[in-house]
């Protein structure tokens, strides 16, 4: 591709949202609105759904103050989708129709805001693009709480949701030591393959209110080892603290949440939940103890009331350096954050290319989990700490958070060109 090239860019978000998504959004329009090389900058409905059903939002509509707005506001506003494209080699029906959009509002830019999957989506566009000979840098934009994006030290939302878990679990340890009666209290994170999330737990710890044990996907799970290592802690302590991921298997691989897998994702991944009640009524059975079950859900990806300062930096910078990188003629890649060794924290933005990441999924190693497989390292507390620092300035109204208020208007002007 030649290294001068304007046009107009498409924005979009795909996948679970997080609390700091929406900062990445902010980063991309902001700074495709002041480049003079975009001449117009669209916002899909729903990811790469709403490109399909032609339902694209101008960003040029928008107030300025309301895009502001959108760093310190959850959810994907935008709009968000899991919608799997097929191969085109198989089917180009989407890929036809994408092209068509693109061609009609002389799109030359396309963004793409996303986990593991989205990766995958922006990667079959890239390469469509360049078989059909449609002039177009795709750029691939980070964001997971799960943390299991390959390419990069660590993705936009995860540093949010970590401080999000880390913090119930210090407030929940404190409420777990309030009666001079027994009790125990098991608390369920996300993560299905990945157990970032349920490391994040440990964190706690420096709070002085770590969880006594925590369980996380990469080492099997073995249910009678998990009795004895509540029942040892309980009768040590008459109290018990677990942080367990939603993802742990027994040897055979299978779920031990998998008698609550109640549906499928629209990539065929299993929609997970229970696992707490499950392993509270097993230690209540064996134990007689007062047993809690405490699932965090949905509240992990959305509390961006407890988001991290430095998360929402580092989602806008990848937004905006994602936009510099299109125009400087970049394709094919996906921005991704490269931390820097020395003792102090410092990331930088870098790009990579999108096979790294797409359908691939970055675990937690091996050696920052203990040898029995019941907590995690000091190398773990090293690498989530950096990523939880830091207070976000609020706007707020009547004691409530202010969020973004956009319009979501449809494209007034678009130019017509019937160009390859």
């Amino acid at each position: 591709m030649s290294e001068s090239k304007t046009g107009a860019c498409v924005f979009a978000q795909s996948g679970g949202p997080t609390a700091v998504i929406n900062a990445s959004a902010y980063g991309v329009i902001k700074t495709a609105l002041d480049a003079p090389e975009i001449t117009g900058v669209y916002g899909a409905a729903n990811g790469i759904v709403g490109i399909l059903n032609y339902k694209l939002y101008d960003m040029r509509l928008e107030d300025p103050y309301e895009l502001s707005l959108l760093p310190n506001t959850p959810s994907s506003e935008l709009g968000s989708c899991r919608y799997k494209l097929k191969n085109a080699e198989e089917s180009d029906a989407d890929y036809v129709k994408i092209l068509e959009v693109f061609k009609k509002y002389d799109v030359r830019f396309f963004f793409y805001n996303g986990g593991n999957d989205s990766m995958d989506t922006c990667a079959k566009i890239s390469r469509y693009f360049a078989a059909v000979g449609y002039d177009c840098r795709v750029l691939g934009i980070p964001k997971t709480i799960d943390n299991d994006l390959c390419g990069t030290d660590h993705s936009p939302g995860y540093g949010s949701a970590a401080k999000y878990i880390a913090t119930s679990v210090a407030e929940l340890y404190k409420d777990n030591c309030v009666y001079d009666t027994g009790s125990v209290a098991i608390i369920e994170t996300m993560g299905r393959h990945a157990g970032w999330l349920a490391g994040a737990a440990a964190l706690a710890g420096l709070s002085g209110a770590a969880p006594d044990l925590v369980y996380l996907p990469e080492t099997p799970f073995d249910m009678d080892r998990f009795i004895w290592d509540v029942k040892t802690v309980y009768g040590e302590k008459k109290k018990c603290l677990v942080a367990v991921s939603e993802g742990v298997r027994y040897k055979d691989g299978g779920f031990v949440s998998e008698a609550k897998v109640s549906a499928s994702d629209g990539f065929m991944h299993a929609q997970l939940g229970g696992l707490a009640a499950i392993l509270a009524d097993a230690v209540k059975r064996k134990t007689g103890a007062k047993v809690r079950a405490i699932e965090l859900s949905t509240l992990q990806r959305c509390g961006a009331h407890l988001a991290s300062k430095r998360d929402i930096d580092e989602a806008f910078a990848v937004g905006e350096f994602a936009v510099r990188a299109a125009i400087g003629g970049e394709s094919g890649k996906m921005v991704a954050l490269r931390r820097v060794p020395g003792t102090d924290y410092v990331c930088e933005c870098v790009t990579q290319p999108l096979e790294t990441a797409a359908n691939n999924e970055k675990t937690v190693p091996r050696e920052w989990i203990n040898a029995a497989g019941n907590n995690i390292t000091q190398e773990f507390i090293d690498y989530a700490l950096p990523l939880i620092q830091g207070e976000p300035e609020r706007v707020t109204e009547q004691g409530l958070p202010r969020f973004a208020r956009l319009k979501k208007l449809p494209p007034r002007i678009f130019r017509i060109k019937s160009l390859p």
